[in-house]
C-alpha cells in the first residue's frame, strides 16, 4: 500500500468512469414473454430509451432518434409508458402529448395538440381489458402558477387520435387509474391540498355503468399507494394504517384483509407514478421487495400465508413484476453491483440476469460498502439513522496518525430515504479518501410512520440537527477528522445544507449546496403544483416561522465556503432560489463557487455536467480542505470566489 492524504488517492472511479455508459433503470413492463424497461442515458443527452428483450434474447431499442419517453406530470414524472401486444404508448418529453408505437413503425400522437405547448402532460396509463381504450393521468396547465393547474382521469381511444373523456375530476391530485379485469370498475388515488400523497392518500373505485362510487381505504392520516387489480376480481394496495406501508387486499361486500404484515416498508412515497413493489403469482403467493434497518431486501408470501426472507444480495430493489411463468422480473442493485433487470424462480431461487449491471472492471474489494449505522440524535433516548461508507482504496492508504474527512450526504424529498444500491458517485469520494455518510434524518422514509413524521413543523430543524449528530457521532468514535466534515445535498437536501451553514455552533468546513431551497416563501409562491402545499406540514404557515427557517435571511452566519450548482431549467427549485444565496456571499465576501448548467431541469441528466459537476466539488473541496487532486484525470478547477 502506498501512502498519500486523504482525499488526493488516485482512483478507478474518475468522473468519466462514472459517466462512461452509466444509465438509469428506472420502470419494467411485461408483454407475454417479451421484457421491457426503460434507460435514463447520459451520453444522449440524458433522454429516456425503452428497450426490449424478447423472448429468445435479442435486445432492441424502441424509440427513434430525438424521442425521448418522459412525462412532465408533477414535474417528477414516471409511468411514461406501457406496452400490450408488442404495441408500445409514450409521452414524449419534447411535447407531453401521447404516442402510440408499433413495431416497425413510427410513433403516432393519439392526444390533441393543445392551445399551448406541453400545456396538457399525461402520465400513469393503463389499457382497458378489452384492449380498445386507455385510461391515464391528464394533467393541464392553463396558465403560469400552480392554481392554474388541473389534474383528471381521463380516457381515449387506444388506437386512433381522439378527444379524451374526463373520468375523474375535483380531486387536487390523482393517481393509478386501474380498470377491473371485467373492465367494470374503475380504481384510483386521490388527494387533496395539503396533503402530499404519503401524508394522506384514498383509493377509489366507481362502477362505470352506474357511476356509483365507494371508498376502499385511505383518508385522513392514512396513506394507499400502488393499487393493483387480480383475475379473481381483487384489488391489492398497500397502506401504513399500521404505521408501515403493508399489503392488503379488498374484494366488493368483503373487509379488507391484511396479506403481508411486517415491520417493514412494502411501499413508498409517491413522488413517481406507478410503484411496483409487490408481484402476486397465479398460485397466489406474493414476491414483495421490503425495506428494513435503512436496506432492501425481497420476500415471499406462499399461498398457505407463510412469510419468509429470501436469500439473495440485493439492498435497493426498485420494480418486482409478475410474468406469466410463474417468476418475477425485477430491478435490483446490490452493494457491490449497479442496477440490473433480473429474472428470479421464488420456488428454486434460480436467478437470471436479463440485463446486466455495468461491468466496473474493477474488485468488489475496491469498493465501500455502506455500514447501516444508528446514533444519538437528542433528548430522552431519540436516535437517527444513517447509511456510512468508509474510505475504501486497494492500494492507497492515509499517514498514520491521520483520519479521513467527511462527507455528510442528504438525500432529498425530504420524504426520502439514502438509497445503499452501488453509486459509482459516492465510490468516486470514498476511493479518495473521504469518508460519506448518508444520512435517513427523522423524516425519511423506511422506519415507519412515527418516524416519517417526526420533521412535521420541524423541517430545517430536526434534518440539521441530525446531520449534525451523525457527523459528531463518527467523529467522536475516531472514525473521521472532526476538524475536515463537510456537508453536500440536493434540492430538499440542499436546503437542509444550508439550514447546516447557517446554524450556531454548525461543525462543517465547508458545504456543496445542488439546486437547494434559499427562500421557503419565495419558494412556495414560485414552485410547482405538486409541492406548492407541501411545506405546510413541513415548516406550517406562520410567515415570521417560514422567515426564520430561511437560510437566505441568515446569511450573516454564513462564514464556510460553498459550491452552488443549479439547473438553468429546474421548474422545481428554479435558479433564482441559488442566485439568491450566490449574491449574498458574493456581498459578504463569503468564498462562493456557482456552476449554472444550461438546459438542466432538477438533477442534471447529460454526461458532461455530470461530470463537470463532480469534478467542480471535487476542486472545491481540494481547495478548501488543503489537499492536491491527483495528476492525469484532467480535472478542470473550479474558480471559487474570495477564497
Amino acid at each position: 500500500m502506498r501512502t498519500a492524504p486523504y482525499g488526493s488517492w488516485p482512483t478507478p472511479f474518475t468522473a468519466e468512469r462514472v459517466i462512461e455508459e452509466a444509465v438509469r433503470l428506472n420502470e419494467l413492463r411485461l408483454d407475454g414473454a417479451d421484457v421491457y424497461w426503460d434507460e435514463g442515458r447520459p451520453a444522449e443527452g440524458g433522454r429516456t430509451q425503452l428497450v426490449r428483450r424478447a423472448a429468445d434474447g435479442t435486445v432492441t431499442d424502441l424509440l427513434p432518434d430525438g424521442r425521448n419517453a418522459r412525462s412532465a406530470v408533477h414535474e417528477y414524472g414516471g409511468a411514461a409508458w406501457w406496452v400490450h401486444a408488442g404495441v408500445v404508448w409514450f409521452v414524449d418529453w419534447a411535447d407531453q402529448r401521447l404516442h402510440r408505437l408499433e413495431p416497425g413503425g413510427d410513433p403516432v400522437a393519439l392526444t390533441p395538440e393543445p392551445a399551448q405547448p406541453r400545456a396538457d402532460r399525461y402520465a400513469d396509463g393503463h389499457l382497458a381489458p378489452d384492449g380498445e381504450t386507455v385510461v391515464c393521468v391528464r394533467e393541464r396547465h392553463t396558465g403560469a402558477g400552480a392554481a392554474d393547474v388541473v389534474n383528471e382521469i381521463v380516457r381515449l381511444a387506444a388506437h386512433q387520435p381522439s378527444e379524451p373523456e374526463v373520468l375523474v375530476s375535483g380531486p387536487d391530485f390523482v393517481a393509478s387509474p386501474r380498470i377491473s379485469p371485467d373492465g367494470q370498475v374503475l380504481a384510483w388515488l386521490q388527494w387533496n391540498h395539503p396533503d402530499m400523497p404519503w401524508d394522506s392518500a384514498t383509493l377509489m373505485v366507481r362502477n362505470l355503468t352506474t357511476d356509483a362510487e365507494a371508498v376502499v381505504a385511505g383518508g385522513r392520516d392514512e396513506s394507499v399507494t400502488q393499487p393493483s387489480w387480480q383475475p379473481d376480481g381483487s384489488l391489492w394496495f398497500c397502506s401504513d394504517r399500521t404505521d408501515w406501508w403493508n399489503l392488503y387486499r379488498w374484494k366488493p361486500r368483503t373487509d379488507i384483509a391484511g396479506v403481508v404484515r411486517i415491520a417493514a416498508e412494502i411501499g413508498g412515497p409517491q413522488w413517481r407514478f406507478d410503484l411496483s413493489r409487490y408481484a402476486v403469482l397465479a398460485d397466489g403467493s406474493v414476491v414483495f421487495a421490503r425495506c428494513a434497518g435503512g436496506l432492501d431486501g425481497l420476500g415471499l408470501r406462499t399461498a398457505d400465508g407463510t412469510v419468509r426472507d429470501l436469500d439473495l444480495p440485493f439492498t435497493d430493489v426498485s420494480t418486482v413484476r409478475a410474468a406469466p411463468d410463474g417468476t418475477v422480473v425485477l430491478i435490483a442493485a446490490t452493494a457491490t453491483s449497479t442496477a440490473g433487470v433480473y429474472r428470479l424462480d421464488p420456488v428454486t431461487g434460480a436467478l437470471t440476469v436479463l440485463r446486466a449491471p455495468r461491468d466496473l472492471g474493477v474488485d468488489a474489494a475496491a469498493i465501500s460498502v455502506a455500514e447501516p449505522i444508528t446514533f444519538p440524535a437528542g433528548p430522552d433516548g431519540r436516535v437517527a439513522h444513517a447509511l456510512y461508507y468508509p474510505p475504501v482504496n486497494t492500494e492507497w492508504t492515509g499517514p498514520e496518525g491521520s483520519l479521513p474527512p467527511l462527507v455528510v450526504e442528504i438525500h432529498g424529498g425530504p420524504t426520502a430515504a439514502a438509497s445503499p444500491a452501488l453509486s459509482l458517485s459516492r465510490q468516486f469520494w470514498t476511493s479518495r479518501g473521504f469518508g460519506v455518510v448518508d444520512v435517513n434524518h427523522g423524516g425519511s422514509t423506511g422506519y415507519g410512520r412515527p418516524f416519517r413524521e417526526e420533521l412535521r413543523g420541524t423541517w430545517g430543524v430536526l434534518d440539521v440537527g441530525d446531520c449534525i449528530a451523525a457527523a459528531r457521532w463518527l467523529a467522536a468514535q475516531g472514525r473521521v477528522d472532526g476538524s475536515r466534515m463537510t456537508i453536500r445535498g440536493g434540492s430538499a437536501g440542499g436546503f437542509t445544507v444550508l439550514a447546516a451553514l447557517t446554524t450556531p455552533g454548525q461543525p462543517f468546513a465547508a458545504g456543496a449546496d445542488h439546486f437547494g431551497i434559499a427562500d421557503l416563501a419565495v419558494l412556495a409562491a414560485d414552485t410547482h403544483k405538486f409541492e406548492s402545499r407541501y411545506m405546510d406540514r413541513l415548516v406550517g404557515t406562520d410567515p415570521d416561522v417560514i422567515r426564520d427557517r430561511s437560510p437566505i435571511h441568515h446569511v450573516d452566519r454564513l462564514d464556510k465556503p460553498l459550491i452552488v450548482l443549479q439547473g438553468s431549467e429546474d421548474a422545481v427549485v428554479p435558479p433564482a432560489q441559488s442566485r439568491l444565496i450566490v449574491d449574498a456571499l458574493r456581498s459578504r465576501g463569503v468564498p462562493v463557487a456557482y456552476l449554472e448548467f444550461e438546459g438542466e431541469q432538477h438533477g442534471f441528466r447529460r454526461a458532461e455536467n455530470i461530470r463537470r459537476a463532480l469534478e467542480a466539488e471535487l476542486s472545491f473541496y481540494a481547495q478548501v480542505l488543503g489537499f492536491e487532486l491527483p495528476e492525469g484525470e484532467g480535472i478542470e478547477p473550479v474558480v471559487v470566489e474570495h477564497l
